[in-house]
């Protein structure tokens, strides 16, 4: 053969060892992008060996090479169809050693698909401890093909697979099925496959095998046989495969109860596991918000003097004009800055739940969960994302990756940018101390509950009226487990962690630049006016500010209406801009040093690290302090004292102010999550998002705020309400309508398209 890449599918059931294999396999050799039509990652990476160049295939894992499109998950029908259409040269089945009678029903279906074939018994070591030993060199001649022992978490075996690799490929010939249909079912075959090629030149005895299994024979076909030809060529493999695991398994004692069933014990106790599943959670939210939040400084801070200020300072001293320093420096420079942000806690999210993944905590905190969250018509794993999404939602949306259902991960993603980030926790704590020096705890706690009872509608809104839960029983196996290896857990963190940098950041930098041209150019054309009244966006703002009058925003107070549109960089944008548009500090810029600003950004990190093993016991933030002492507070969120005073002066009450915060909390994703968004889903869930979350803001703020001045305005009020809850009613049925034509869209998958 004379192709100079070959491409290898790696086949399985799920927990079988399939990404462990591949990582092995292909190291730091890896892209990631998305199947064709579809937002299902494909993985796939290259190796080298005896001077020939291998792409390995990543596949989902399936128990069946049979697709249910109503019932299987969007991952499963993926991995079918690559089978079917035998997009491989040559496929590696990867087989769990410790439970090989589960994992032999689908290479009993491999035979039927025409592509050579090599069986990869991984995980023998699991089986030895359960006390079961497998005679590999019997497995090869039932199958009638290659069998490689590996322990692929270790690297054992991989010499061997990839010898009989090259071997396999060199041969290029394709098994024969090494059992037998039954009479019955091979007389309706050969008719079926006549008939098929009657109506398609292209028909393939495949398709017939296929047809026949699933039971959906052609209309107008009978098949003139007593018993049922589906129940029989099922039946035939069933057989196969226990005759098969008698000749080849010697267990040579009583099977005794393993570490991981005494852990299973314990773990998944009807009193103990929701105790330990919430402290699991802790742990993560710690783990992945709190110390990953401890790099975000350095991160920002080298970011900002290598990406901003020094271009800055470049393009300054080479006598560059304005708008291209505003672009480069503060649009290009300062969305990569933004990005950056975000990489240290996306990376301790990834770090931690490939962690709980690998050691085989994610399956059972999934089975401990699953009650509670089915009464949102979501599965036990889809509460891990909306617990991240209380230290950030950007992490919580990339989360949703762990859901198999697209239907589910797209409602977890819509839900997620109602859980109140630690971002806004900073926008709350400097109002409390303006307005609520005696119960801002109370008014924080509220509004975290508020943003997850208008998360928990949003599900069920689009549960019941858009993507209805698929009805299905709840049958999950639970892996075993296994303790990950440091280069594996580093490689899974790393992939995922590029995909968001480069795929994510994209949409994040364009929106950054061209926020940040808008707040910097000004009403005269000139630039430079960051945060300034005279800038394009304060202007916009002036204009827009009577439409946020009703929430009680006085067109006064429109510094206001500023930060709400630079709280789309990030919600703690919208302390420092009312700082900076409401204070008189003289802002003089100071002279850039490189090494200064770098050893700044070090010296972060153990102050911040400090901070977290100070407060292990309130990983989201709400101890605000004594709200009652301006100085302290004013000095903790690095603003000027006046900026507190100016806020009691422009918000009219703290109805006004809490109001505003109401907002800021629900109007609208920040863009890092609108990219994440993106990333995930594509645009226009993106767009659905956006305009979901806004209208549901503006209607909520307004009503609530109209309510309690009812008594001021009692006509204009009831004008106000009852326009606005029609408004919300019309437009919840268009999104709803809108939304399920695109996903109704969106699942059309081909699924056979054997040739």
């Amino acid at each position: 053969m004379s192709q100079s890449v070959f491409t290898i599918g790696l086949v399985g059931n799920p927990n079988c060892g399939k990404t462990t294999l591949f990582n092995a396999l292909t190291g730091t050799r890896q892209r990631v992008g998305n199947w064709p039509g579809v937002t299902v990652e494909r993985k796939s990476g290259l190796y080298r060996h005896a001077d020939t160049d291998y792409e390995v295939v990543d596949l989902p894992g399936t128990y069946s090479v049979i697709a249910d499109v109503s019932g299987d998950s969007l991952d499963e029908q993926i991995a079918q169809q690559f089978i079917l259409n035998k997009e491989a040269d040559l496929i590696i089945n990867v087989l769990d050693a410790s439970s090989l009678e589960r994992g032999l029903y689908l290479t009993s279906q491999l035979y039927d698909c025409g592509t050579p074939m090599i069986v990869a018994l991984n995980m023998v070591d699991v089986a030895h401890d359960k006390g079961v030993h497998l005679d590999h060199q019997a497995l090869a001649e039932e199958l009638g093909c290659p069998v490689v022992p590996l322990v692929a978490s270790k690297g054992d075996g991989l010499v061997s697979l990839m010898d009989m690799v090259e071997t396999r490929i060199q041969k290029g010939t394709c098994l024969s099925r090494p059992y037998p249909f039954t009479d019955d079912v091979e007389q309706v075959l050969g008719a079926l496959t006549a008939y098929l090629s009657d109506h398609d030149k292209q028909a393939s005895p495949l398709l017939a095998t296929l047809l026949l299994e699933q039971g959906k024979l052609p209309d107008g076909f009978d098949c003139n046989v007593a018993q049922t030809p589906q129940g029989q060529l099922i039946q035939s493999r069933y057989l196969w495969v226990d005759q098969v695991c008698r000749n080849v398994i010697n267990q040579n004692h009583q099977p005794r109860k393993t570490l991981g069933e005494r852990i299973d014990d314990v773990v998944l106790n009807r009193v103990l596991a929701l105790p330990i599943f919430l402290g699991v959670m802790y742990l993560l939210f710690l783990f992945a918000i709190n110390f990953g939040s401890a790099f975000i400084d350095f991160f920002d801070m080298t970011a900002a003097a290598v990406f901003v200020e020094t271009p800055r300072w470049i393009l300054t001293s080479l006598g560059s004009p304005a708008w291209l320093t505003t672009f480069l420096a503060d649009g290009v420079g300062g969305g990569v800055q933004l990005v950056a942000s975000f990489i240290p806690v996306i990376a301790a999210l990834f770090l931690a739940l490939s962690f709980l993944e690998d050691v085989g905590y994610m399956a059972r905190a999934a089975f401990i969960i699953d009650r509670m969250m089915r009464a949102l018509g979501l599965p036990g794993k889809a509460f891990v994302p909306l617990i991240v999404g209380f230290g950030c939602n950007v992490p919580a949306v990339m989360a949703t990756r762990t859901l198999s259902r697209e239907g589910d991960r797209l409602i977890t993603t819509l839900m997620a940018p109602f859980m109140s980030c630690g971002a806004r926790l900073t926008v709350y704590a400097l109002f409390a101390a303006a307005f609520f020096p005696d119960n801002g705890q109370n008014i924080v706690f509220a509004l975290y509950l508020i943003g997850i009872v208008v998360a928990v509608f949003t599900a069920f809104l689009l549960r019941r009226f858009m993507l209805p839960a698929q009805g299905s029983s709840f049958i999950m196996e639970l892996p075993p487990y296994l303790l990950p290896t440091s280069r594996n857990l580093l490689m899974h963190t790393w992939h995922r962690l590029k995909g968001f940098v480069l795929r994510a950041g994209k949409a994040i930098i364009a929106v950054v630049i061209v926020l940040n041209v808008l707040n910097s150019v000004g009403t005269d054309g000139s630039f430079g006016n960051e945060n300034q009244e005279n800038s394009v966006l304060s202007e916009v703002g002036k204009t827009i500010t009577p439409i946020f009058t009703p929430m009680g925003i006085e067109e006064n107070n429109w510094p206001a209406t500023v930060g709400i549109f630079t709280g789309l960089f990030a919600k703690e944008v919208v302390v420092g801009t009312l700082d900076a548009l409401y204070s008189t500090q003289d802002h003089s810029d100071e002279a850039f040093n490189f090494v200064d600003a770098i050893a700044d950004a070090f010296a972060t990190i153990p102050e911040n690290v400090m901070d977290v093993l100070s407060n292990l016991t309130d990983p989201l933030g709400l101890e605000l302090g004594d709200l009652s002492d301006t100085q302290t507070i004013a000095a903790s969120q690095e603003v000027q004292v006046t900026t507190l005073d100016a806020l009691q002066t422009f918000f009219v009450s703290p109805w006004a102010a809490f109001c505003y915060l109401l907002f800021i909390l629900l109007y609208m994703p920040c863009v890092a999550t609108v990219g994440a968004i993106v990333k995930e889903h594509g645009h226009f869930w993106a767009g659905f998002s956006m305009l979901w979350s806004f209208s549901v803001a503006y209607v909520l703020c307004v009503c609530v705020y109209q309510l309690v001045t009812w008594q001021m305005h009692p006509v204009s009020s009831a004008v106000w309400v009852a326009c606005l809850s029609a408004w919300q009613v019309l437009l919840t049925v268009w999104l709803l309508r809108t939304g399920k034509k695109q996903a109704s869209k969106e699942n059309l998958i081909p699924l056979v398209e054997v040739s």
